[in-house]
């Protein structure tokens, strides 16, 4: 079973259109033990909401080697909630704490996918932050 941690968000002011940018920082567990984590990034009329989910050793300080980190964009379309897997490269998050950052052909081939579209199907389920950015898109 998953579980979310969900930290207050961030907000600064974006760069090129002046509407608030929020960042959010969540830590996912499965069955009590640490699992994830996961950073999104998302303003007020861009269509660029980013997210990056970072799967391996979680329940330890130190940089393991397995920890490994998928790009991703998340939108919805009338009804449906989407999501795409991205090179990552185009990440704005680089940290070594996140493990090695997938391509997306590389991504699609991991067999941690599966792992990365359990948790945004959550995401966007239980992160209310999330559903309040999308609800008012509209």
């Amino acid at each position: 079973m998953l579980e979310i941690e969900f930290e207050e968000p961030v907000s600064e002011i974006c760069d090129c259109c002046g509407n608030i940018t929020i960042k959010l920082t969540r830590f996912v567990y499965e069955n009590d033990s640490a699992f994830a984590i996961y950073y999104v990034r998302f303003t007020k009329d861009h269509d660029d909401f980013l997210g990056l989910i970072s799967l391996g050793d979680w329940g330890t300080d130190e940089i393991p080697s397995n920890r490994t980190s998928f790009l991703f964009k998340l939108w919805v379309d009338k009804e449906n909630w989407n999501v795409s897997i991205l090179d990552g490269n185009e990440s704005p998050w680089n940290s070594e704490i996140l493990g090695k950052l997938l391509q997306r052909e590389e991504a699609l081939k991991h067999p941690w996918i599966k792992d990365v579209f359990h948790i945004t199907d959550h995401m966007v389920e239980e992160d209310q932050e999330l559903i309040k950015y999308f609800n008012n898109q509209g």
